[in-house]
C-alpha cells in the first residue's frame, strides 16, 4: 500500500471521527454539525425513500435511544491503541533506552480511567423521582429566567426542580442536568459530573502520555538513523537532500500503524482537552452546558421576534444566579448540594 493510499485512509478516518463527535456527542450546534445537517438535507431528496427511512430508523436507534454501541466502540478504540502501544511502541522504546517507569505509566492511567469510565456509565446522574421529588425541588432556588416555579414535566408528571431537564434519550428528568453523553450511555447531572470531568481528564492524560512516548520514539529513530542529513535519488536520477516532508513520508511508510495511532491520539487529546476546559470553565462559574446553551438562545429587551432584529447574547461564565464563588462552585461539583434543613425551635 503506497503513501497516498495510507494517507487517504488516515484523513477519511479522522474526518469521520470529527463529524461523529461533533454531530452526536451533544455538539449539534457547532458549525460542522450544522454543515453536516445541511448536506444531508440537500442530498436526501435524491435518496430512495425506503433507504432514507431505514437510515432514519438506524440513526434514531443509535443516537436517540439508550444503547451500548458507543461504549463498545469506546472500548474497541482504547483496546486498539493499547494493543499497538504494547505490541510495537513498548518494544521499540525499550531499544531506545526509554525507562520502564515511563513505559508503565500508561497502564496505570488506563486502570484509573476504566474505574472512572465505569462510574460515569453506572452511577445515577440524579434522576428526579416521586419518592425524592419533595427533597430535590428544594436543592436549588428558581432564577426566574431559565427556570420558573410550577413548570410541569408532561412525561414524568412532576414539577421540574430548578436546573433540571427531561432527557429524551433516557426518558427521565435529571437534577442539575448538563447533557446526555452517548459515549458513556448516561446523562451527566448533579451526582456524576465529578466523575465525568475526571473521566475526560483521564482520557487526555492517557492520549497525551502515549503520544509523547510515541513521538519520542520516532524522533529517536530520525536522530539515530541520520535521516535529516541523508540523501535520496529522485525520478530524474539526481541526488537530493531529505527534508521534513520526506522524513514524514518515510516514517509513515516504515511505521504506518504507529504514525496512524500518533495522529489519532493528538486529535483525541486536543479535542477532549478543549472539551474538558469548556466544562471546567462552566464548573468554575457554577453553570451547566444546558444552561449555557439556553442562555445563548435568549434575547434581550431590545430584540423583537417579528422585526428580525436580534442582539447577540453575552454569556459570562464567571457570573450567574447560581455562582457562589470559585471554591464553593467546585466543591458543589465534588460534593453535590443537599436541601437545607430548617432548625426546629424548641
Amino acid at each position: 500500500m503506497d503513501f497516498l493510499t495510507l494517507f487517504g485512509v488516515y484523513v477519511v478516518t479522522v474526518l469521520t471521527c470529527i463529524v461523529l463527535v461533533c454531530k452526536y456527542a451533544g455538539q449539534e450546534q457547532t458549525a460542522l454539525g450544522r454543515n453536516y445537517t445541511r448536506v444531508i438535507n440537500t442530498f436526501s431528496p435524491y435518496v430512495p425513500s425506503r433507504l432514507r427511512s431505514l437510515f432514519s430508523r438506524a440513526v434514531h436507534r443509535l443516537f436517540h435511544e439508550r444503547n451500548n454501541l458507543f461504549i463498545y466502540l469506546h472500548l474497541l478504540l482504547e483496546g486498539a491503541v493499547y494493543t499497538e502501544y504494547s505490541y510495537e511502541v513498548f518494544g521499540y522504546s525499550r531499544e531506545m533506552d526509554t525507562t520502564l517507569t515511563n513505559l508503565y505509566i500508561p497502564y496505570g492511567l488506563l486502570a484509573l480511567h476504566l474505574c472512572l469510565f465505569y462510574l460515569c456509565c453506572s452511577r445515577d446522574p440524579g434522576t428526579v423521582t416521586k419518592a425524592k421529588h419533595a427533597t430535590q425541588v428544594k436543592v436549588y432556588p428558581y432564577d426566574g429566567e431559565l427556570f420558573h416555579p410550577g413548570e410541569n414535566c408532561p412525561t414524568c408528571n412532576l414539577v421540574k426542580p430548578a436546573r433540571s431537564k427531561h432527557c429524551r434519550v433516557c426518558n427521565r428528568c435529571v437534577q442539575r442536568f448538563d447533557h446526555h453523553c452517548v459515549w458513556v450511555n448516561n446523562c451527566v447531572g448533579a451526582q456524576n459530573t465529578r466523575y465525568f470531568l475526571l473521566y475526560l481528564l483521564s482520557v487526555c492524560a492517557m492520549a497525551g502520555d502515549i503520544a509523547i512516548l510515541t513521538l519520542d520514539l520516532l524522533l529517536n529513530v530520525v536522530v539515530r538513523t541520520g535521516l535529516m542529513h541523508a540523501h535520496y535519488i529522485d525520478a530524474d536520477g539526481q541526488q537530493q537532500p531529505t527534508g521534513f516532508a520526506f522524513v514524514v513520508q518515510h516514517l509513515f511508510l516504515t511505521f504506518p500503524r504507529i504514525v496512524f495511532m500518533l495522529g489519532f491520539l493528538i486529535f483525541v487529546f486536543f479535542l477532549l482537552a478543549g472539551y474538558f476546559l469548556f466544562h471546567l470553565l462552566l464548573a468554575v462559574g457554577n453553570h451547566t452546558s444546558n444552561e449555557w446553551y439556553k442562555a445563548r438562545g435568549r434575547g434581550c429587551q431590545h430584540c423583537h421576534p417579528y422585526s428580525g432584529h436580534r442582539c447577540r447574547p453575552s454569556f459570562n461564565p464567571l457570573r450567574g444566579f447560581y455562582n457562589r464563588g470559585v471554591l464553593k462552585n467546585l466543591r458543589e461539583i465534588f460534593v453535590p448540594l443537599k436541601p437545607l434543613r430548617k432548625k426546629k425551635h424548641k
